[in-house]
């Protein structure tokens, strides 16, 4: 696994624009529970803190930054979604067509951890969701067996 967590000030007044898209994506993810599959997330947290005025983004996820930006910046794009990083400083307007530009703002606003845990650190989120899908099989095959 592979992770990131970004924090940076939020535009002024784009707080609740935020935490709009954020319930969005929430609503869109309950329509289509695949709609971020590409990104081969573990893990997505959003924070807005100190008064609304900064945001944290963590995600943990099976590729490693390079892809999962490229990922970001493909999924968006092509969904025609716009990101909420849009809503922060320093972002690039042309992130679409400037995906340097997107990497640089990530990179530049990264915070290294100093500790992460995984439980399972050497399974991606597919073979997880795969185990779950075969156990769930099993049982059914058992409770007809009674």
């Amino acid at each position: 696994c592979h992770g990131f967590t970004i924090i940076a000030k939020v535009k002024e007044g784009r707080a609740e624009i935020v935490r709009n898209y954020g319930y969005g994506l929430a609503k869109a993810l309950e329509t289509d529970p695949y709609l971020l599959a590409p990104l081969k997330l573990h893990y997505l947290r959003w924070v807005l803190f100190d008064n609304d005025t900064r945001f944290m983004y963590q995600g943990i996820f099976d590729t490693d930054f390079d892809k999962y930006t490229e990922d970001a910046i493909a999924l968006f794009s092509k969904s025609g979604v716009n990101t909420v990083f849009e809503n922060l400083e320093g972002f690039p307007e042309d992130w679409k067509t400037n995906p340097d530009g997107f990497i640089k703002f990530v990179r530049e606003h990264q915070c290294p951890s100093f500790i992460e845990y995984g439980e399972y650190p050497y399974f991606t989120a597919d073979e997880i969701i795969k185990g779950l899908k075969i156990k769930a099989a099993l049982s059914e095959m058992l409770d007809q067996l009674q």
